[in-house]
């Protein structure tokens, strides 16, 4: 099986939020996944991805990213989310993936990729570690949600 990574484009937007909500399910949190179709073309110039395709053109996975600015260390790319679908996992696609976004934010000249790990998800962490992340207990998410 050979997979292709790429930038995501307007068209894969209805299989993303499919695999959107698969992640949500993943996470325990269905309910918290309100995105659309609709909503991403609305929002397209803020969405930035890299996809993973199989040899059938089916997305089996995708990290979301953007740039951000942290007082501490400066310009820094954001990964928001790193999914795979469960049957692709262990594959080495999560780690083509990561690698994708790492690769880009050094040609951006940012200074930091910076993610979150759920505390449950020791497979996660492991995987962070062993490419070398520091996993930090110090800060906890706030959220505001405005709509």
């Amino acid at each position: 099986m050979s997979i292709l990574i790429r930038k995501a484009s307007e068209d894969d937007f209805a299989e993303l939020v499919q695999l959107f909500k698969e992640f949500a399910t993943f996470e325990g949190s269905p309910e918290k996944m309100t995105n659309s179709v609709a909503q991403m073309n609305t929002e397209k110039q803020y969405f930035n991805a890299f996809v993973a395709q199989n040899n059938d053109n089916e997305i089996i996975g995708y990290a979301t990213y953007f740039f951000s600015y942290h007082t501490w260390i400066g310009k820094s790319l954001y990964m928001d989310d790193l999914y795979v679908k469960e049957t692709f996992r262990k594959k080495g696609i999560g780690k083509n993936l990561i690698d994708s976004v790492i690769a880009f934010a050094k040609k951006e000249n940012c200074n930091k990729v910076r993610w979150q790990v759920s505390n449950w998800n020791k497979n996660a962490q492991d995987f962070y570690q062993k490419i070398g992340a520091n996993i930090s207990d110090v800060e906890l998410n706030c959220d505001l949600i405005l709509k």
